[in-house]
């Protein structure tokens, strides 16, 4: 894992499969439009889930769920809007959730799910 987009896309498939083993089915992964790009979108029952995955080869830099913003939250929240519109779904509900993927020398990943943060 030697560049932050390697990191990132082997914490994004740790991710989509911690996802499916807990019950979720993965419906898109990395669904870009003008606005940004929403990690994971899954639904789990009647919810739809907009996942944000963040991933860190260390706490230098804090851990990774300091890395999400209000800003952040507020993007993702769009983002939620713009994949409906696109999208013939209409779920009962929609949550953003925080999926935090933490690599330390010597261990193994250690995966923080974290529901409903916005």
């Amino acid at each position: 894992m030697r560049t932050s987009n390697t990191v990132g896309r082997y914490g994004e498939d740790l991710a989509a499969r911690y996802l499916s083993n807990h019950g979720f089915a993965v419906l898109e992964r990395n669904w870009r439009c003008a606005l940004g790009e929403i990690d994971i979108v899954a639904r789990e029952g009647d919810t739809l889930v907009v996942c944000e995955v963040k991933t860190r080869r260390g706490l230098n830099y804090g851990s990774p769920l300091e890395s999400i913003t209000y800003r952040k939250l507020t993007t993702l929240r769009q983002l939620a809007g713009r994949w409906l519109q696109t999208h013939d779904l209409r779920p009962a509900e929609i949550r953003i959730d925080v999926v935090a993927v933490l690599f330390e020398p010597n261990t193994p990943p250690r995966l923080d799910h974290v529901r409903g943060v916005a």
